[in-house]
């Protein structure tokens, strides 16, 4: 037996206790709610904000120092004969120098470098926020749409336990049944309704959840919720996952950036060994006129050995703990694919299980038992039993099909892709 569900009900604003008609129904599936996460979700714009930070620090790294401006006034009294002049014209010189600094061959190469394999982490590490956000929703998704089913469910319970009142009243009206098969169904039906009101609290605050994690208020409305396929067991197998792992994840991703760019690093305090340069260009000035030109050569003596010395050890550790934190993130990430699809072929073979045998099984077992009852065969303990039988073999069938969504959603996270 089957109960009738109406169409969904119309968006209400419960702060002002008015009906909101401009408020777009979605989450027909999570698809709806994945493409409106990204178009509106705070978090990833935020993720995306920081990436595009990253992006803008390239530039800077690798570009030459300000030069700098200086104006030296000499001999400001005129060797004695005057007193404290400050206009250039009437001390004995005025130079002025305009010099830059260049950084030894290669530096600001390697600094660039460094910044854009930092900048492409950033990135990649947005992905992977996005991976992360996505994958909440699709797992918070799964269980909205199991409380839905669980709450539908009850409510087909409701209705066959109204009917088995229905019978047992009958046959107790007609002396064939005893009373306490009228309580028992009554007892039954009271325990469906309690359990009736606490899935609709759940299936509101697990509506108030998805809401929330896509940007939405809170009590913005949602379709009635519809999972999607799950892919066929050729698509999981776990080779071809590891290696989609590897070339897609965007968290293994950016560990090998934060490699790259500590390479770099270490390059670079090689490179710190050899002296920066500065060259300068200084017009002098006496009287009203500029008569002579001075060029300028500067270059700093690396003389802090083992300060160099620490930089090296300390690029050459930040190196080491880079290619071990990628090696780490390739293992963690490969036991927790090997899990999830295990745990989701056992779904599946669970599934398929309850779908093809079990339910059919149970459903012949109420309607034999129901009729048993009628005739007087069967008492109504055993009734009970064949309608328990049903509900948790279908609630069986829901967590089963809810199971999969769930290792999909955490599959799809570390490949970094749809299946």
């Amino acid at each position: 037996m089957a109960l009738a569900f109406g169409s969904a009900l119309p968006a209400t604003n419960y702060a002002a206790g008015t009906v909101e008609q401009s408020t777009p129904v979605i989450g027909r599936n999570v698809g709806e709610l994945l493409d409106f996460a990204k178009a509106r979700s705070p978090s990833w714009r935020a993720a995306q904000a920081e990436a595009q930070a990253a992006a803008e620090r390239v530039q800077p790294a690798g570009a030459l120092p300000d030069p700098m401006f200086k104006v030296e006034l000499m001999d400001i009294t005129n060797m004695g004969e005057t007193g404290v002049q400050l206009s250039p014209a009437k001390v004995g010189s005025t130079q002025y120098t305009l010099s830059q600094q260049i950084p030894f061959w290669g530096k600001r190469d390697l600094r660039r470098g460094q910044a854009e394999a930092e900048a492409r982490a950033a990135t990649r590490t947005a992905d992977g926020m996005w991976l992360e956000l996505a994958t909440e929703v699709k797992r918070t998704y799964a269980q909205y749409w199991l409380t839905d089913r669980n709450l539908r469910l009850t409510g087909e319970i409701q209705a066959l336990l109204g009917k088995m009142e229905r019978v047992a009243r009958t046959r107790y009206a007609s002396g064939l049944a005893a009373q306490q098969d009228v309580i028992r169904a009554q007892v039954e039906l009271t325990m469906v309704r309690q359990e009736l009101v606490s899935l609709e609290s759940e299936q509101q605050g697990m509506k108030a959840m998805l809401n929330g994690l896509i940007g939405r208020d809170a009590m913005a409305p949602l379709a009635q919720p519809d999972l999607r396929a799950a892919p066929a067991a050729e698509r999981t197998q776990l080779t071809a996952l590891f290696d989609r792992l590897a070339a897609q994840n965007p968290a293994l991703a950016a560990e090998r950036e934060r490699v790259n760019a500590a390479e770099q690093g270490r390059a670079l305090a090689a490179k710190n060994w050899y002296p920066d340069l500065n060259f300068g260009v200084t017009p002098v000035q006496r009287g009203n006129q500029v008569n002579e030109w001075q060029l300028m050569f500067e270059v700093n003596i690396p003389l802090q050995f083992e300060s160099r010395r620490s930089q090296e050890r300390e690029a050459d550790r930040m190196l080491q703990a880079a290619r071990s934190r990628v090696e780490a993130a390739n293992s963690r990430l490969a036991g927790e694919l090997g899990g999830a699809v295990a745990a989701l072929n056992a779904a599946r073979r669970t599934e398929h299980l309850i779908g093809d045998t079990l339910l059919a099984q149970s459903e012949a077992t109420f309607e034999a038992a129901l009729a048993g009852y009628e005739t007087g065969r069967v008492d109504f303990a055993t009734l009970l039993d064949a309608q328990r039988a049903i509900r948790k073999a279908k609630q069986d069938l829901y967590k089963a099909q809810a199971e999969q969504q769930l290792r999909l959603a955490d599959i799809e996270r570390i490949v970094g892709d749809e299946l």
